[in-house]
């Protein structure tokens, strides 16, 4: 049982760490995006950050609401990362433990 939890957790922190660098990588585009580095007109670009858009907005999304942009800048994503740092680097370890623990 515990190979399972184990395993079962091991997604969960893979999952994340991808969400963490799909943000990290649709806001580095962004900005190429605002200062025109890169184009959207490009059917490549489009896509990639369609695809980032995607997948990060329902988890940016809320926290945009609640958390105004300072000068442009939108803090929703540092927020996000933080959060999602601190759930794969502390939560899930304490939770993973304390279901083999439980469960044996």
């Amino acid at each position: 049982m515990a190979a399972i939890i184990t395993f079962a957790f091991f997604i969960a922190s893979a999952l994340l760490g991808l969400l963490w660098w799909a943000i990290i990588i649709s806001a580095v585009m962004s900005w190429l995006v605002a200062f025109d580095v890169i184009n959207l007109r490009n059917p490549a670009v489009y896509q990639v950050s369609t695809f980032l858009d995607r997948v990060t907005g329902p988890v940016l999304r809320p926290f945009q609401r609640i958390i105004p942009p300072l000068g442009g800048v939108d803090l929703s994503a540092i927020v996000v990362l933080l959060l999602i740092t601190g759930v794969k680097d502390i939560l899930l370890p304490s939770l993973k433990f304390t279901l083999i623990g439980l469960l044996g």
